[in-house]
């Protein structure tokens, strides 16, 4: 299938059941759904079976494929072959590096194609990806950062062991970031955040980069409140994606820790209790979105967390304030959205892809070669698809 032709196929199953994801579940008072089997297939669900479901795609479609069953049939993307064995690293250079980031970077290098042209490394960090590349393929590396203390701790790496990586210290979004791009280039990109990826596919594909290796993340992270799509096809089959849409994208993990789950657990259920608290307190029951905040918080108590809340949207807390009634009103609302985060998420992985393929029809518009794959399986990490494309030659 082509990638026009899989673009379009995500595109309807995305349009027509768009009133099931393009939401915002924690504005909802009841389930916002008039279809009676899957309202049957939900309340069939305990919170612990809803657990169980949300951590397992394969499960969660096969539960609700009945209700959709157009999700049995989204485009095939496979894993990429492997152009050579992973390579056996000494323990020198993935000290430091957390396990499953140093088998990420191990399998994306087994993906990289021999070439003789000059490797960049984009948004590279402390240059893990570069590092492991110049010592399996004894390729010379650049590598783009724009912070100077990781700059500086890359570049002793490279100097400790000899390798032939060096750094340049340049906002990726800035004209001097975007200088290092050369048209005799290999980049290389490894979960690349939202602009700073679009960036790289816009400039990139201007200075004719020879070749690129791209696997995106965190989509929503664009300074528009709304997404705008590369190539010609999805700008004519706009979904009008706002960045809270684009979060559905990403919001798939690998299974977490009892404590990390809790502390999820615990941040809905506080944000949802403090949202029944400002309603009451301010007489304005629509939702407000509060800021991120450190997870830290959400090891405190919930009066700490209210206090944040109301200096972050200027409300007032009275003295003496018992705030249990509005915690047990947070728990049964994070019931409620914990069921409509299910639904939304059987359609996580057909936006991720949407997405992803708005990304290849562009560098094809642009005259590259473009290969769409996996480069590792979901549970090494759920953000596993690549992009891989070559100038075709005139």
């Amino acid at each position: 299938m082509s990638h026009q032709a899989s673009f379009l196929q995500l595109q309807r199953l995305l349009s027509s059941y768009q009133p099931y994801w393009q939401l915002m579940p924690f504005a909802c008072r009841k389930l916002p759904w008039q279809n009676s089997s899957l309202l049957a297939q939900l309340n069939l669900l305990s919170d612990d079976a809803i657990r169980q479901l949300d951590s397992n795609p394969t499960k969660r479609q096969a539960w609700f494929i009945g209700c959709f069953p157009e999700l049995a049939q989204l485009p095939e993307v496979t894993a990429f072959d492997r152009l050579r064995p992973m390579p056996e690293l000494p323990f020198w250079l993935s000290n430091g590096i957390p396990g499953r980031k140093v088998e990420q970077i191990q399998q994306f290098c087994t993906l990289v194609p021999d070439s003789a042209t000059p490797v960049l490394e984009w948004c590279a960090g402390k240059g893990h990806l570069g590092r492991m590349l110049a010592f399996s393929q004894q390729r010379r590396v650049l590598s783009l950062e724009w912070q100077d203390a990781l700059c500086q701790q890359g570049a002793a790496l490279a100097e400790k062991h000899q390798l032939p990586q060096r750094f340049v210290k340049a906002d990726a979004l800035s004209a001097e970031g975007l200088a290092v791009l050369k048209p005799e280039q290999q980049v290389l990109a490894l979960h690349a955040c939202g602009e700073l990826h679009l960036q790289l596919l816009r400039s990139a594909s201007q200075q004719g980069c020879q070749q690129l290796q791209l696997v995106p993340c965190c989509y929503h992270l664009i300074p528009e409140p709304q997404y705008q799509p590369l190539s010609q096809l999805a700008q004519q089959h706009d979904l009008a994606l706002s960045q809270h849409d684009l979060k559905l994208a990403v919001q798939s993990q690998v299974t977490a820790g009892a404590r990390i789950a809790r502390l999820r657990e615990t941040e809905v259920e506080w944000r949802l209790a403090w949202q029944a608290l400002r309603a009451e307190l301010s007489g304005d029951s629509h939702y407000q979105p509060l800021a991120s905040v450190s997870k830290q918080i959400f090891s405190t108590d919930f009066r700490q967390f209210a206090e944040w809340a109301a200096e972050q949207q200027q409300v007032t807390l009275p003295a003496g304030l018992n705030l249990d009634g509005y915690l047990v009103q947070g728990r049964s609302h994070a019931r409620l959205v914990q069921r409509i985060e299910l639904v939304r998420h059987l359609f996580q992985r057909p936006l991720e892809l949407w997405l992803l393929f708005d990304r290849a029809l562009f560098l094809e518009q642009q005259g590259y070669q473009v290969e769409v794959g996996t480069f590792c399986a979901r549970e090494l990490t759920p953000r596993n698809l690549m992009l891989r494309a070559e100038r075709i030659q005139r």
